[in-house]
């Protein structure tokens, strides 16, 4: 490009090029990019000139070229599709015009920091360093998937505002960085994809606002691969998170985050495999949250965070934390999607057992038995009901002494007040009626008292009633110590 065809804006980026020299275009404080279409012909430099001037201007030997841009409002659209540009490009506070296309491109170093676009098409792009978007408004779709970024991604107080019904706002499908995505503060109407993705470092999505609506996909992250953390701190979510099959090695922070999409599900971590979780401090999530399948080290989640309907089979964690009353824990078990789910009571057992709160045990393998009696026929409602108010399925075995101290009063009482007549006088012992009481009530031991008497009338039939009890009683009594015994 002849420089006689440029106007005094575009010649004084030219000439600064070769020595990397800044070109400030910015006015007085204030002057947003935002009414960059109100900037005159003294600050508009075409796309055109930017092109040339990063493929083809000349160099100045012992000078290191770089485009260091400010103020400019871009016309026409900057197209750098499958080139290869050896410099670093800043071009900040701009506005522009057009969408620009990078598609394919390689690049050095890319920061477009408080600039205005109305998209951003950089498919497959490969950034040898950093590139930074921060506090950008983009008014359409920012297409990265496939990029591939040595260093970091920058998306820090970024907004972008995708028409509804159209592409994902962010799509991040198949990207690769080295160096971790920082982008507290984002803001996006529309879909964050980061499906795919894998990310050398941290995702920083702290105080991010992700307004999909109820029902749309907020942020999908499918098979996402993060070695290091995933951070939305206070972030305010409307639609919903897939996480399926993700894999996070260090920390997926939800602390005082909102998730909201009512009717739907709000969290879909299944099939994941995660270091930590955590759902603290923050109002319940509104939608269902899906742990199915999960993998976790630590599960970090507090009650009230729990939303009405969980998924929580085949969910494995090593610790869970805050430690809270057997009870409250429950509550959240209760609220699965698919009902009784066995592994899901094993588990919270598995929990309390490794901290050593045996009774919070116990109160959960309490709780499995009596969901899991609703489950049964009649006659295995019934037997359970037996089971549970006489010595609480195993777990309450001093209820069965006290059935043993209340129907051996109860017959001690009758029998000392109507002896039974001996069946052989002359040969019969003294009757004791305490001795006798027991002898009917314990199946097992004898003190030859049942087979020297024969009650009458409804003394016989009170015999056969302590009779029939002792062996319900030793029978539940028996279950409940093998099956406390076989989970030790």
């Amino acid at each position: 490009m002849q420089t006689d065809d440029m106007t005094p804006a575009e010649e004084r980026v030219w000439r600064a090029f070769p020595r990397g020299d800044d070109v400030d275009f910015r006015g007085p404080s204030g002057d947003h990019p935002a009414r960059g279409a109100d900037w005159g012909p003294e600050r508009t430099v075409r796309a055109a000139v930017l092109r040339s001037l990063l493929l083809s201007a000349p160099q100045e030997d012992g000078e290191t070229a770089a485009l260091r841009l400010a103020g400019a409002r871009i016309t026409g659209v900057l197209d750098l599709k499958y080139s290869e540009v050896d410099h670093a490009v800043r071009l900040s506070e701009c506005c522009f015009e057009e969408v620009p296309v990078l598609y394919g491109a390689r690049l050095r170093q890319l920061n477009l920091r408080e600039s205005v676009l109305p998209g951003l098409d950089a498919a497959t792009l490969r950034v040898d360093g950093v590139l930074r978007v921060s506090d950008c408004l983009f008014g359409g779709p920012v297409r990265l998937g496939g990029a591939q970024i040595s260093g970091a991604l920058f998306l820090d107080g970024a907004g972008i505002d995708a028409p509804s019904g159209g592409p994902a706002a962010l799509q991040l499908n198949h990207v690769t960085i080295g160096d971790g995505l920082s982008a507290p503060g984002l803001r996006t109407r529309g879909e964050v994809r980061l499906t795919g993705a894998s990310i050398a470092g941290t995702i920083d999505l702290n105080a991010a606002r992700l307004g999909a609506g109820a029902g749309k996909a907020a942020l999908d992250a499918v098979t996402l691969t993060v070695e290091g953390d995933v951070l939305l701190r206070g972030a305010d979510v409307s639609g919903w998170i897939g996480l399926r099959g993700a894999r996070v090695a260090g920390r997926l922070d939800f602390s005082r985050a909102r998730l909201e999409n009512p009717g739907g599900t709000a969290l879909r971590a299944s099939s994941c495999t995660i270091g930590e979780l955590w759902l603290r401090n923050g109002p319940p999530v509104s939608g269902a949250l899906n742990l199915r399948r999960a993998q976790l080290d630590v599960l970090f989640l507090e009650p009230d965070v729990v939303p009405g309907e969980v998924l929580l089979d085949s969910l494995v964690y090593t610790s869970l934390t805050p430690h809270e009353a057997a009870e409250r824990r429950l509550a959240m078990l209760e609220r699965d999607r698919e009902g009784y789910v066995p592994h899901a009571y094993e588990q919270l057992t598995a929990a309390y057992r490794r901290i050593g709160d045996d009774d919070a045990a116990r109160v959960v393998q309490l709780a499995k038995q009596r969901r899991r009696r609703a489950t049964l026929p009649w006659y295995g409602r019934l037997w359970g009901r037996v089971q549970d108010a006489t010595v609480g399925y195993g777990f309450r075995p001093l209820r069965a002494a006290g059935w043993l101290v209340s129907l051996l009063l109860i017959g001690s009482l009758a029998y000392a007040l109507h002896h039974p007549r001996p069946l052989k006088p002359d040969e019969s012992p003294e009757f004791n009626p305490v001795f006798y009481t027991l002898d009917l009530l314990l199946p097992v031991i004898s003190f030859g008292q049942e087979g020297a008497f024969a009650p009458t009338g409804w003394y016989q039939w009170l015999s056969y009633a302590l009779v029939l009890t002792g062996w319900i009683l030793a029978t539940t009594v028996v279950t409940g110590v093998t099956r406390t015994v076989s989970r030790q």
